[in-house]
């Protein structure tokens, strides 16, 4: 890199403490802005927002999906015409494409970016997506950090709405684990349960997407019932089947559909000539 941008952390949570070790650690000078926490790192600690932003190149905005805009707001009047917002924060594309207006509206370039990875043990090596009108200056300017960013086509919003559908899959299925081992640890087969999860996560495939999505819709009936059977049983374990009845409701929509789908097509009555 031939020239080390100078950039401003808006929060030293989980997060921002290891974005700021690492930029640090590459020489990168790096001013924070956190109301709750003293950094102990050699980075610059500021006042407010707007006395951390101004005269850098970048600002990382990693505090909080409730704080995003009101930093981005009070951050406006020091920030340069050629200063590049990145806000890290997961939030919703809505939220995301708000804060792009009102960046656009001041002259800010702003840049959606999705953190793809938990942080702790990658710190600024974790995987991330970038869209929005700066996406690719971001990707530039990180990726000479060796943060493996990708740019996202499309206007801020569009990473954040791919790092959440992810979310519905993998903490979905992270909360479906938890309360099934729950329910098997009353039921005193928790290891038998854990090693079984384990094979089929390990056996997992391309070809297994296909098969879940085919399954469900084809066994609409049959696994609406076997749900409706598990909530009856994980109450009487005294286990709050939160997962298990979403997936009952879930294919009972399912079914409703395809039931609805199912009934013959009336064709209006004909009307006898007068």
């Amino acid at each position: 890199m031939d020239h080390l941008p100078s950039i401003a952390l808006l929060g030293y949570g989980e997060a921002g403490s290891h974005f700021g070790r690492d930029l640090v650690a590459a020489g990168v000078p790096v001013r924070v802005y956190d109301p709750e926490v003293t950094p102990p790192d050699a980075v610059e600690v500021c006042a407010d927002e707007a006395d951390a932003v101004r005269g850098v190149d970048a600002v990382l905005s990693v505090n909080s999906t409730s704080s995003a805009m009101a930093a981005l707001v009070a951050a406006l009047p020091s920030l340069g015409s050629d200063t590049i917002w990145a806000d890290l924060n997961t939030a919703s594309p809505d939220l995301k494409r708000r804060l792009a207006e009102v960046a656009a509206e001041a002259g800010v370039r702003f840049a959606d970016v999705a953190i793809m990875a938990p942080v702790p043990g990658k710190g600024l090596r974790v995987p991330m997506l970038a869209s929005g009108e700066a996406a690719e200056d971001v990707a530039s300017l990180l990726g000479d950090l060796d943060t493996p960013i990708s740019v996202q086509e499309g206007p801020a919003g569009a990473a954040a709405e791919r790092k959440l559908l992810r979310s519905v899959f993998f903490k979905g299925i992270g909360a479906a684990v938890v309360e099934a081992l729950a329910a098997a640890r009353r039921a005193g087969c928790e290891e038998w349960l854990r090693k079984n999860i384990a094979a089929e996560l390990a056996e997992a495939g391309p070809e297994t997407v296909e098969r879940l999505v085919t399954g469900t819709n084809k066994h609409a009936r049959r696994r609406y019932d076997e749900m409706a059977a598990s909530v009856d049983m994980l109450r009487e374990l005294g286990v709050e089947p939160l997962v298990s009845t979403a997936s009952r409701d879930l294919l009972g929509n399912l079914l409703a559909e395809q039931e609805q789908a199912a009934l013959p097509f009336e064709s209006p009555p004909r009307l006898r000539p007068s």
